[in-house]
């Protein structure tokens, strides 16, 4: 077992439900949590117990909210990540459609995605009514 303690991770299941929960609602977010076989999840979006690897469901958990929202789910879930660095070798949020994320495409140069859809809102409308 990884020397990371079961409520590191059970903390760490929590704030990935409730992340998800704030952008795509409880009903959603819960749902797509309860998916995953091993984990238990109270209504609120706690963790309420898991069984199993830890690092598999994370990753799981993960996969569940990125097949629904990818991009969005990516960008928001890197920050909260970044709260547990002793993990950071462990959790991965790369896009990963039936693929383990180790395997996965390189992350998103979130900067440059950010300025490409800035440019695009700033481009004048050209089907204007007269």
């Amino acid at each position: 077992m990884s020397p990371h303690s079961d409520q590191e991770y059970k903390k760490l299941l929590t704030d990935v439900i409730q992340r998800q929960i704030m952008l795509l609602g409880p009903t959603i977010a819960v749902t797509k949590a309860r998916q995953v076989p091993g984990i238990t999840v109270a209504d609120d979006g706690t963790v309420v117990s898991f069984t199993g690897d830890p690092q598999q469901l994370t990753q799981q958990l993960i996969e569940q909210f990125v097949e629904l929202s990818g991009l969005i789910v990516r960008k928001t879930m890197e920050p909260l990540l970044a709260n547990y660095p002793a993990l950071a070798n462990v959790v991965s949020i790369n896009n990963s459609s039936n693929q383990n994320f180790s395997q996965t495409t390189p992350p998103v140069n979130y900067q440059s995605t950010q300025d490409n859809i800035q440019k695009q809102v700033a481009k004048p409308v050209s089907n204007t009514v007269h």
